[in-house]
């Protein structure tokens, strides 16, 4: 199971590929974009006054990678391991990550529309868990990988530091419509880009609710330009993706000029075509905040 990223779907469907993975008695799901490998364990040299999560660190093909132990993440038991355990090579926000998982079964093809958003009953701020699949008998679920990474190293989130070396600009007159299911991620993102001077945001937990927001603002044949400045969508998203939204933004009679930008941790050179198929006027890879700010004030202002 090597190298996935030669299977990836058409841009802009509403389908998605999942590696499913079990952790202690419960099975999980990593988007197949975010994967460049699953491989056998190897050797792990541990690093002295590291995060209790990370095991400590690999070489693989002459790169230096990072170990990040899920039953420890989980905070699952971790004295008997799986015999089966594998090791998920990840890429993603311009970085290269290696789970450690109990062991990787199949790969589903599914449609956004199929993740449901978790129950408040069961999730809070401390949950790693995005969304829920269920497929046949089995509950999948989603993690959030980016917020698992986040938490080892708050350093790879964003820099508050570089957007106020931008100063002092008030941009309240134009108005920013955001879709990013992530709730500390859309904290991030308020909270920057308010330090930036763009106040005026409507933010949504999913494209399909971003999407059906800007379709009632022009159902009186008001130009869209003249209510919304400019979108900023995730990729990864339950009901509706961030491309999908983006090439039903494009192709709509009404909405077609409003410049789209895609601020995704999938934004590398093996996936920037995908964007670019559906109409995204920028792509930009989390955690670059600075770069996105100066993106927006370059098509808005």
């Amino acid at each position: 199971m090597q190298d996935h990223r030669g299977i990836l779907l058409e841009s802009g469907t509403i389908e998605l590929e999942i590696v499913e993975f079990e952790v202690g008695s419960n099975t999980f799901g990593i988007n197949v974009m975010k994967v460049r490998e699953i491989i056998q364990p190897i050797p792990i040299t541990p690093i002295p006054n590291a995060h209790p999560h990370v095991d400590g660190i690999i070489q693989l093909r002459g790169e230096v990678l990072p170990v990040i132990d899920m039953l420890k993440v989980l905070n699952l038991p971790t004295e008997n391991r799986h015999p089966e355990e594998k090791y998920i090579v990840t890429e993603f926000n311009q970085q290269k990550v290696v789970y450690r998982v109990d062991s990787v079964s199949q790969i589903h093809r599914i449609s956004w529309e199929q993740i449901e958003k978790p129950s408040e009953l069961y999730q809070s701020q401390y949950s790693n868990v995005i969304g829920v699949i269920k497929h046949q008998d089995v509950m999948i679920l989603l993690l959030d990988f980016e917020k698992i990474v986040l938490d080892i190293n708050p350093e790879s989130g964003f820099s508050v530091d570089a957007v106020r070396k931008l100063g002092e600009r008030d941009r309240s007159d134009k108005k920013i419509v955001i879709a990013e299911d992530s709730p500390l991620l859309r904290q991030l993102l308020l909270d920057t880009l308010n330090e930036a001077g763009y106040t005026n945001l409507e933010f949504f937990e999913n494209g399909k609710l971003a999407f059906d927001y800007l379709s009632k603002l022009v159902e009186d044949d008001e130009a869209i330009e003249n209510q919304v400045q400019l979108m900023i969508t995730d990729i990864e998203m339950p009901q509706m993706d961030g491309h999908h939204l983006t090439k039903k933004v494009k192709d709509h009679p009404h909405l077609g000029k409003l410049p789209v930008i895609i601020f995704s941790s999938l934004i590398t050179n093996d996936l920037r075509h995908k964007g670019e198929q559906v109409g995204a006027l920028e792509q930009i890879s989390k955690p670059e905040i600075a770069e996105l700010i100066l993106k927006i004030d370059k098509h808005i202002l």
